[in-house]
Formats: C-alpha cells, sequence, structure tokens
C-alpha cells in the first residue's frame, strides 16, 4: 500500500527521492518522509503529515544533503495519519531509520517484550517496532546490520517491504521483503530502490525484482548482493524493464484517470497485439499452447480476485462458460482464503490482479498450489509476485496505470479473459466456427468502437453536473452487464463518495425499489440484447416512481430514449462484448461527476492503489 523508495551513488539523493514519491503517491498519500545520510554524517530524517508537496514545503529549509537516502509515501494501517506516525522511523540511539511497506502483524507481543527491556517507543506504528528491534538484536548479539536484519526477520509474523539506513555505515542500504514488492534498480555505480519500477526508470532500465525472503545490501563501489534468511548468497537476476517515461506522466490531462480512460483504445490493441492474428480470424496464447493439456482437462475454473479485478472476473465467468462450456466459480480472493475451499489437482484456478501483488489474491494463489490446482494469473505488472507465483499465465499490456480508481486494467483485462475463452474453446471445439470467428472479428474492431465512445466525452461531462446533488446512485444490468453495473457504481463511490449499488436489474424489485423517489439517479445499461425487453420493462417501473433514469442504449434506440431522463448511445458489438464498451461511458461518468464536486480522483480518500496487506 505505501510507497518506497532509495537512492545511493554519485548523485543528490533528495531530488531522486522527492521525484520517486511523487511517482509512487498513488500507493498512498496520507504522510511522507525522508531519511539521508547527509553530507555532515548525520541521519537526517525529515517527514511530516499530508502528500509529498508538504514534504517538500517542510524540507525547503532544511540539510537534504548527502547521497544516500531513503523515502516513504504512506497509506495509514497501524496508527492514524501524523508526523509522527509518518515513516521513516529512527531507532532509539537514532543510529538506525527504517521505511516499510506492510503489516507486522505480531508487533504488539514484540512492542511489550521491547518496552519490558526498556525500550522506549515514539509512535503507535508497527514500523518502528521492527527498527527498535533490529537496534536492539544488533546490540545485544553484537553483530552487522545485515545479520541483525536477518535475525530480527526470523521473528516476524507479517508482510513488509523494508529498507534500512544506519548512520555508522553511511554506503550501505539493507533492504528485505516479504509478500511486499520491491525491485532494485542497478545503475552505473549507483543503486535505486523502488516499490515498482516507476520511480527507477528514468535512470536505468536495469532492475532486480527481490523474491519473498530475499534480502539485499546495496553498497557503495561493489556489486548487489541478495541473501535469504539463512544467508546463503542469491545470485541476482537482472531484468531490462519496458517501461518508458511517458506512460508514469499525465501528457497534458488534468488527471492520470482521465488520461487512462482515453488510453484504452491503445491499450486493448496492445493488449491484442500478437495474440490475435492481422486476419483477425484467430486467437492464439502461449500459455494455453504450452499448457493446452491441462487447460482442456479442468473439471473447473476458479476466478479468485478482489474489487475491480473481481468484476471482470464475473465477466469471464460468463463468457467461458457460454463458450467453453466449463464451470467457473468466481470468488472475492480475501474469502476464498479463509474458508478452507475444496480445490483439487483437476481445478484450474485464475488469479486476476492488475498489480500482481494483492495481498489476498497473492494468498489464495499460493492455497491453490498447495491443493495441487493448475494456477493461471492475469496481472498487468511484468515480474511481480503474483506472476512468479503461477503456473503460467497472461499479461494485459495495457501499461501502468496511475490513477487509483482502475479504468484501462479492467478493460484489459476482460479483453484477457475473452482470448481465453476464444483459445479454449477453439481447442475444445465447444463453439461453432462461424461463431468463433465472427467473436475474434469483432474483438478486433472493439478500440476503434472505444474511440467512438470517447467522443461523448463532453457531453457526459455536461451531463454529470445535474447529478452532482445525488447522495445515491442505483446501477442496473443483466447478462454481461450486470458486471459492468457494479463496476460503475464502484468507480462512482471510489472517486465522488457518493454511496452507489449495483444490481441485476431483474432483482430491483427485491428491494432496491423502495429506494427509487425523484432525487435516486438510476443508470441502466439497456444496449439492443437478448434481455432488452426484460430491461425496458424495470426502466417503466422506475419512472412510475419518479426515478431519474440515465440510459446506455444502443446507437438508433427509439423506444428506451423516448422515457429515460438521459441517453447515452454505443455503438453496436456482440453481447458478449459489450462490457468492453459500456464500461467507457460509466467511467467519464463518475470521472466527471467526481470533478464537479472538487474530489481529488487520482487520490481518493483512504484508498491506495495496490492492497499489499490485509
Amino acid at each position: 500500500m505505501c510507497g518506497i523508495v532509495g537512492y545511493m551513488g554519485g548523485r543528490d539523493a533528495y531530488p531522486i527521492l522527492i521525484k520517486g514519491l511523487k511517482r509512487l503517491e498513488y500507493r498512498g498519500y496520507d504522510s511522507a518522509g525522508v531519511a539521508l545520510i547527509n553530507d555532515n554524517g548525520n541521519l537526517a530524517v525529515c517527514k511530516t503529515k499530508g502528500k509529498v508537496s508538504t514534504l517538500e514545503d517542510y524540507c525547503s529549509d532544511k540539510d537534504v544533503s548527502g547521497s544516500v537516502g531513503i523515502a516513504h509515501t504512506r497509506w495509514a494501517t497501524h496508527g492514524e495519519p501524523s508526523s509522527l506516525n509518518a515513516h521513516p522511523h529512527y531507532s532509539s540511539s537514532k543510529n538506525l531509520a527504517i521505511i516499510h511497506n506492510g503489516i507486522i502483524e505480531n508487533y504488539a507481543s514484540l512492542k511489550n517484550n521491547l518496552i519490558d527491556k526498556g525500550v522506549t517507543f515514539r509512535s503507535d506504528t508497527d514500523t518502528e517496532v521492527l527498527v527498535q528491534l533490529v537496534e536492539y538484536v544488533q546490540e545485544k548479539k553484537n553483530v552487522d546490520l545485515l545479520t541483525a536484519v536477518q535475525l530480527s526477520l526470523h521473528m516476524v509474523i507479517g508482510a513488509y517491504a523494508i529498507a534500512i539506513l544506519d548512520r555508522r555505515h553511511p554506503d550501505t542500504i539493507i533492504a528485505a521483503r516479504k509478500q511486499s514488492p520491491l525491485v532494485v534498480g542497478v545503475g552505473d555505480n549507483e543503486y535505486f530502490l523502488g516499490s515498482d519500477a516507476s520511480p527507477i526508470i528514468e535512470y536505468t532500465d536495469r532492475v532486480v525484482y527481490l523474491d519473498d525472503g530475499n534480502i539485499a545490501v546495496l553498497k557503495r563501489g561493489e556489486d548487489l548482493k541478495i541473501y535469504n534468511m539463512n544467508n546463503r548468497e542469491i545470485s541476482p537476476e537482472i531484468k531490462t524493464v519496458d517501461l518508458n517515461l511517458g506512460q508514469i506522466e499525465k501528457g497534458g490531462y488534468p488527471h492520470f484517470m482521465l488520461k487512462e480512460i482515453f488510453e484504452q483504445p491503445e491499450c486493448i490493441t496492445n493488449c491484442m497485439r500478437g495474440r490475435i492474428n492481422v486476419e483477425a480470424d484467430n486467437v492464439t496464447l502461449s500459455a494455453v499452447i504450452d499448457h493446452k493439456k491441462r487447460l482442456l482437462n479442468a473439471k473447473r475454473i476458479v476466478i479468485v480476485a478482489c474489487g475491480t479485478s473481481w468484476h471482470a472476473g464475473l465477466i469471464g465467468k460468463q463468457i467461458i462458460e457460454s463458450l467453453c462450456r466449463i464451470p467457473v466459480e468466481v470468488e472475492y480472493a480475501s474469502e476464498f482464503r479463509y474458508r478452507h475451499p475444496v480445490v483439487s489437482a483437476d481445478d484450474v484456478v485464475i488469479a486476476i490482479s492488475q498489480s500482481g501483488e494483492t495481498a489476498d489474491t497473492l494468498a489464495a494463489v499460493e492455497l491453490a498450489k498447495n491443493a495441487g490446482a493448475f494456477i493461471y494469473g492475469i496481472c498487468n505488472a511484468i515480474g511481480s509476485s503474483i506472476p512468479r507465483a503461477t503456473d503460467t499465465g497472461s499479461y494485459i499490456h495495457v501499461g501502468p496505470e496511475i490513477g487509483v480508481a482502475s479504468t484501462k486494467a479492467f478493460t484489459g483485462q476482460i479483453t484477457v479473459l475473452t482470448m481465453l475463452a476464444l483459445a479454449l474453446a477453439r481447442e475444445k471445439e465447444s463453439v461453432p466456427m462461424a461463431d468463433y470467428h465472427a467473436i475474434v472479428r469483432e474483438l478486433s474492431r472493439i478500440p476503434e468502437k472505444m474511440e467512438e465512445v470517447l467522443k461523448l466525452n463532453e457531453r457526459i461531462a455536461d451531463m454529470s453536473k445535474m447529478f452532482t446533488y445525488a447522495r445515491n446512485f442505483l446501477y442496473l444490468g443483466r447478462g454481461y452487464s450486470y458486471p459492468v453495473a457494479l463496476e460503475g457504481a464502484l468507480k462512482l463511490k471510489e472517486i465522488s463518495y457518493i454511496h452507489a449499488e449495483g444490481y441485476p436489474a431483474a432483482e430491483m424489485k427485491h428491494g432496491p425499489i423502495a429506494l427509487i423517489d425523484s432525487d435516486m439517479p438510476v443508470v441502466v445499461i439497456a444496449t439492443h440484447n437478448a434481455m432488452y425487453e426484460k430491461v425496458l420493462s424495470n426502466i417503466q417501473e422506475i419512472k412510475a416512481r419518479k426515478g431519474k433514469v440515465i440510459a446506455l442504449v444502443s446507437k438508433g434506440d427509439e423506444t428506451i430514449s423516448r422515457i429515460a431522463d438521459e441517453v447515452i448511445e454505443l455503438p453496436d458489438t456482440l453481447e458478449c462484448l459489450e462490457p468492453l464498451i459500456a464500461t467507457i461511458p460509466l467511467q467519464l461518468l463518475a470521472y466527471h461527476v467526481a470533478v464537479c464536486k472538487g474530489k481529488n480522483v487520482d487520490q481518493p480518500r483512504n484508498l491506495a492503489k495496490s492492497v499489499t496487506v490485509e
């Protein structure tokens, strides 16, 4: 959830750290801080409540010299947002400073034990417990910092990515990870640290993704050293990261979210590139080729995901069952991992996560692996934990997503799930070839139809102004559109703070209809598909109770257009591909409502991009 940055080399560390924090601020933004070993040999910590810009102001008159430093932007877990609880945290002697992403689950017992031994604490955080523990072990056992970190981490239960400075050894940074991402950038006589590659790519494209249990020693003038918890040295695997700077900048848009909404046609083209042939009549996924027998013999598919990825999984369930005739279950990863699920070696488990670091989804993967299931990952972040933990999978290739509210990752996930269903269906011969070719051809046309929908942006912006008064919204859809309704409601909740619920349209009569009055806007996905007449009846029921209807209809619709208060016309497509089209106006609606209400759409309150803790 939090963002970690580190630097060691020949440059001034502070500007690199601040720029890195700004690029990681989507991971948490309730407080920020830096620790530098400055030119006087002092270990200086500057931190404050608020965003990175507040930290910059705070540091304007401070000594921020030095070529070694670590920095952190926080999403609070233990301890409320405050300058005191902000990272970095000193040890008692102020010889050590630590930054941490994750949760130390047994922090209370460790803290009580240290208090009994005379250690005094300054903050309410679990992170300070860790730095105090490292210093206590270092002093009592008279060991070096690496050994003290290894011994301390053996006592810790929880998830962490950490970086530690020692004032007495100014040319060294110790970093370690377990269930929280951490990347080391390898430059020319310099090293970088990041929770992901975004703060690193400006300086080097050579990175090492630390595995669970890895401890990295970054030492000036020496090669990077990686150890495990038992002090066995591991040869670092340096990879080239494929990321360009333009992908993580706004490019003239007022917000990352709007930029990422408008990137979707290009992103979906990239997602399909090399997977749909130039004739647009065949889908090829290397994972299906390499593991065809295992996938085709699946008795059941279980999709595990959280949030927006779970909504994509609901769409994937429908298209896989429809085309492949394989039963599919969709589970919240957070529930799946704790309810003692029935998983067998005949199951295929599909794990979906934009970041590839979602803690609950990663835990669900490990549970399913231990039960013998075959694991297929669908992720965006290359080299992240879930792709490394799975048997095979597919990247969505939509580029980095900075806005906290997911947009292009959602449509990328749906696209990969659709291609997976098509590839499996062809191998199973479970769909007529004419239908198969029709879906593939139409899927290849989706980016140009997305472009057509994006031309409605100004109209949706104008329309949004009249709905900023609302305190509640209802979103309705049926079939493939029901998960789109859920996702539309989630987007509005996330960034405008308006309460919204998504429902299957037919379920409106089983409770939600009691809420409908003249102050209740109802968004209805009512395109011309098999359920059109049913949804039309639902709209008439809403209008009979004076509800305000915003209808997404097929171009040229005349019936619903006459009775709805607002109409958004969408280009025609196949029913199974409608989510890729219908989701875009709902993203734009949420965005413009939030902007009209003056909300920070890229950094909504209490949220962070990657949920790497429970």
